[in-house]
């Protein structure tokens, strides 16, 4: 009993003690685990993933790839001058920013710790345009910035106990599995599994993100209602939406967040 209660406690201090705070929307998350570190393994997963026979990469004369990269490229310039004006330029000094248009059917994309996206060619039917593209992107983007795969995996090592959290930082084999097993890497094309409330996180965030690159963020509300049309009716959704938060609430919380990130939007 006393060996349980005092694994509690040094598991809780130890939790305490490991925070840091997200950009934008100041929430204090759990920070066992090392971005920096899944960031390195992400860098080797992202060009293993490439480099894959069953990867099919467009090529960067392909209009929607070269769209693709225009869209990351300005979002990524947005969110590195507001890290930088405030405070938060350390967390991504490292990052080494990649966009690929990946030809598949899925509706699906995503962004690795470090700045290493994929879109698959089966979500440009649904964002339509640049600015959908962008509320997709800035999404993703934002859960990079977020360090939620980072919290994820905290959450992990604190739920297999305390002597994992301490040996963590060490881990490397640790960080390279979760990495390859969030993102597909070597086996079937996944997606990390983020909680609700750090997919509504993500959707906040995007929006100033996308806004802060000159897309008009209002025009995030359309995107996601088509992807709820895009969902209705199968048996099972889209990846992209294989874990978060149902359509009506994600809608009438991103309009609720509109306000403030217009506060952002400069058109160009």
């Amino acid at each position: 009993m006393k060996k349980t209660i005092l694994f509690g406690m040094a598991t809780a201090i130890l939790a305490i003690s490991s925070c840091s705070t997200v950009p934008l929307t100041g929430r204090s998350r759990l920070s066992l685990v090392d971005d920096s570190q899944l960031q390195q393994q992400a860098a080797i997963g992202y060009a293993q993933l490439l480099s894959d026979p069953q990867t099919k990469v467009v090529s960067s004369n392909n209009a929607n790839a070269a769209m693709v990269k225009r869209v990351g490229q300005r979002i990524a310039a947005a969110v590195t001058q507001y890290m930088n004006q405030n405070g938060y330029g350390d967390q991504i000094k490292n990052y080494k920013w990649e966009y690929n248009l990946i030809d598949s059917k899925e509706i699906n994309a995503w962004c690795m710790p470090g700045g290493k996206i994929a879109v698959y060619t089966g979500i440009l039917p649904v964002t339509k345009d640049e600015a959908g593209l962008a509320t997709v992107m800035g999404h993703e983007v934002a859960h990079a910035i977020a360090q939620h795969s980072a919290e994820r995996a905290s959450q992990m090592t604190v739920a297999q106990g305390l002597g994992a959290a301490v040996g963590v930082a060490t881990a490397d084999s640790k960080y390279a599995q979760y990495i390859n097993a969030a993102y597909g890497v070597g086996g079937q094309l996944t997606i990390l599994s983020y909680g609700r409330k750090q997919e509504l996180e993500a959707d906040k965030m995007g929006l100033s993100f996308m806004a802060m690159a000159g897309y008009n963020p209002s025009t995030a509300v359309g995107f996601w209602q088509r992807m709820a049309q895009a969902s209705a009716g199968s048996a099972k959704p889209p990846v992209f939406l294989s874990t978060h938060p149902t359509d009506e609430s994600r809608i009438a919380q991103i309009q609720r967040d509109l306000p403030e990130a217009m506060k952002y939007y400069k058109a160009k």
